[in-house]
């Protein structure tokens, strides 16, 4: 059985085109404008899926931005602001309305997108490994506070997947001289990788999964 998927950004002709795809694939969707940062827009995606759809059983908690590649000392304040808007308190907000409504029905699976710059540092990219620190936290808290459910909380650290993204960052590092690819795998994942293991996750093959870091990178972390 296929499930109803609601998709939410900030940009409704992408969102649009992502609900078009999925019931291109047989599926019914939902495309929602919203900006994960503001809690009442939070709240309105929250309600308008259950209202649409029905209740949420798996939450995909996606939204991020990359930022600037910059060394700390030059690292822009309002970059930096803006990156724990949308990384951190995006994250955090999709958990607290997400999990209000899971714990009335004692059941559920989310999935945080961390990276893994949640779990190493990462030259010029100090906001991003700072809220991807966070987003961690912030997974393996919301996995204790569950608890005796049967909801699970679980984090997937992607390295780098050929996307907008990755050629964003390795861009903005070859004009400031950043050697950013010291810092990266030598090929890149694709997105379907970092899918697969979502869809793992949100199973019930994943019944017993809680608070877990799943890293998808091929091995770089080991490097």
């Amino acid at each position: 059985m296929s499930a109803a998927v609601a998709i939410v950004d900030r940009d409704e002709a992408a969102a649009r085109s992502t609900a078009q795809l999925v019931e291109e694939g047989g599926a019914r969707a939902l495309a929602i404008r919203a900006d994960v940062s503001r809690a009442q827009d939070t709240i309105a995606f929250v309600e308008a899926t259950e209202a649409r759809l029905g209740p949420i059983g798996i939450f995909a908690n996606n939204a991020g931005i990359e930022g600037v590649v910059a060394p700390l000392h030059e690292y822009p304040d309002e970059t930096f602001d803006r990156l724990l808007q949308v990384n951190v308190r995006g994250v955090f907000l999709g958990l607290k309305h997400v999990i209000a409504r899971m714990m009335q029905r004692g059941t559920g699976a989310i999935i945080n997108t961390a990276s893994t710059s949640a779990i190493r540092g990462r030259a010029g990219l100090a906001g991003y490994v700072a809220s991807k620190h966070a987003v961690l936290g912030l997974t393996r808290t919301a996995a204790l506070d569950v608890a005796g459910t049967r909801i699970r909380v679980n984090a997937v650290l992607p390295g780098p997947v050929e996307s907008r993204m990755i050629r964003e960052l390795e861009g903005q590092a070859h004009d400031s001289a950043i050697a950013l690819r010291r810092n990266v795998a030598t090929a890149h994942g694709r997105p379907q990788d970092v899918a697969n293991v979502v869809a793992f996750l949100a199973s019930d093959e994943a019944a017993h999964v809680n608070g877990a870091a799943w890293v998808v990178d091929g091995g770089m972390t080991l490097a």
